[in-house]
C-alpha cells in the first residue's frame, strides 16, 4: 500500500531506510540552483543514478518545499515518486491518473 507525505523526518527515514540519498539531475544543478530533486539508491542495481549528484538533506528539502512536493512511496519497497502536492491530493481524492 502506498503513502504519501510531505513530512522531512518521514522521507528521510524510509529514503535512508532502503539505502537511499537525496540528489539533484546534475544537468539542472548549476550555479547555487538545486534544480530539479530526486531520491537516489546506490547500491540499487535497478536504480539509474549516473546522472544524478548527491546533495544535503537541507538543499534537496528546501528545494522540496520551494517546489510544492510530496513523496508517493511504499513502506515494504524501494517504490517511491516525488509529484507535486496537488497531484498528491487528486490522487488522495480517488483521481488515480493525476500526474505531473
Amino acid at each position: 500500500m502506498s503513502r504519501t507525505t510531505t513530512d522531512h523526518d518521514e522521507i528521510r527515514r524510509w529514503a535512508e531506510s532502503k539505502g537511499g540519498k537525496p540528489a539533484a539531475v546534475e544537468s539542472t544543478h548549476q550555479g547555487g540552483d538545486t534544480g530539479i530533486v530526486r531520491l537516489m539508491f546506490p547500491d540499487s542495481k535497478q536504480s539509474e543514478h549516473g546522472a544524478l549528484t548527491e546533495i544535503g538533506w537541507d538543499e534537496f528539502f528546501k528545494q522540496f518545499d520551494e517546489a510544492e512536493l510530496a513523496l508517493i512511496y511504499d513502506e515494504d519497497s524501494m517504490f517511491s515518486k516525488l509529484v507535486g502536492r496537488d497531484t498528491a491530493e487528486k490522487r488522495a481524492h480517488g483521481d488515480h491518473d493525476a500526474a505531473r
